[in-house]
């Protein structure tokens, strides 16, 4: 018998449908997961079989061959295990067809059943949106960051016997609705703009960068003030959007980089998130940076100024940056940059 579930992948920033078709045939027991999967997909026919198993549930001895379309798209991490277990107990019988019809699902599984976090929720959920599918099985600790998009139905899971005694009629799990909020209690900034003594032209332009959004570049000896301003700026740049939020909230949640102290039910924070990279940093690699509408604070910037810069200043000319690495997708850049400099006595950037 066969069977197909909808999930996700993800692409950068965006999502991507997976059809995943599980078909169960005769012939020697075994388990095959094709349709280009990485290391951890794979795994998944172990916890997926334990997982089964210890929820009071049977998976069948017999040839089980599962198919993640399409099978040119990598399919990376465990959010597939919860739709392969599905498709098993679908195509097996043991759960309906029709309660998977119009519905995506993602999560992984413990061996005991239980359901755990995925990063990448609200990309998920905002694709199935587009997709117009209405509704959403997603892990209980992330129902609250996927019920940020609206229009669509989310189920919080919290283990696979819930979910089958639910898709069976047995039971119902309510949908989870929140309406998407900014948190106001903010991280301090590491200086207050209103503490610094003196500057005031420098202030001024500062002021006016922040306002409209303009790149800075500050140059002076040792001492004359720029890291001390630069580490102010943030505290008087403009709060973010909503929408913008969401944005923010999309790039932590595809980097699984949510604050643990901020809840999943609001759209991240009304701060610019600003980062102060180190200038040894290389370009291709580097620390793990996060864009942002609004912001992003670069630190001392030494030697050829142009060529630390071409990399970024090319991605905020069109909002996104597209990827060329691995799938390529696009991610979300919009950077705003602060640099400091000291000349050398013939002012050459130093």
């Amino acid at each position: 018998m066969l069977a197909c579930v909808l999930s996700c992948a993800i692409r950068g920033l965006d999502g991507a449908v997976v059809h995943t078709e599980v078909d169960v045939t005769n012939g020697l027991p075994s388990f095959v997961v094709v349709g280009l999967p990485d290391t951890a997909v794979e795994e998944s026919r172990e916890r997926v079989q334990a997982a089964v198993k210890n929820a009071g549930l049977s998976f069948p001895h017999r040839r089980v061959t599962v198919n993640l379309a399409p099978a040119s798209l990598r399919k990376e991490g465990p959010a597939y295990d919860l739709p392969i277990a599905l498709g098993v107990l679908a195509a097996s019988g043991q759960v309906p067809l029709a309660g998977l019809e119009g519905a995506m699902v993602v999560g992984e599984l413990s061996l005991d059943g239980s359901v755990r976090h995925v990063r990448g929720v609200l990309p998920m959920v905002a694709l199935a949106r587009r997709q117009a599918i209405p509704r959403m099985y997603v892990p209980a600790v992330d129902s609250r960051e996927a019920a940020l998009v609206p229009d669509v139905e989310v189920i919080p899971i919290e283990d696979l016997a819930q979910l089958a005694a639910h898709l069976s009629g047995r039971l119902t799990i309510p949908a989870l609705r929140t309406e998407p909020t900014l948190i106001e209690a903010d991280l301090p900034p590491l200086t207050d703009f209103s503490e610094v003594r003196g500057q005031e032209h420098v202030k001024r332009a500062l002021e006016v960068a922040a306002a409209g959004a303009h790149n800075v570049l500050m140059a002076g000896p040792p001492g004359a003030g720029k890291t001390l301003l630069a580490r102010a700026l943030p505290s008087i740049l403009p709060r973010l959007t909503l929408d913008e939020a969401l944005d923010v909230t999309r790039v932590y949640s595809v980097a699984d980089m949510l604050p643990a102290e901020i809840p999943r039910a609001a759209a991240h924070t009304a701060a610019v998130p600003c980062s102060a990279p180190h200038h040894f940093a290389r370009r291709a690699g580097g620390r793990r940076q996060l864009a942002a509408p609004g912001g992003d604070l670069t630190g001392p910037s030494r030697g050829a100024l142009p060529g630390r810069t071409a990399g970024i200043r090319h991605a905020g000319l069109g909002g996104f940056a597209p990827a060329a690495r691995r799938q390529g997708g696009n991610h979300l850049a919009r950077p705003w940059h602060a640099h400091l400099s000291r000349p050398t006595s013939c002012w050459w950037l130093q």
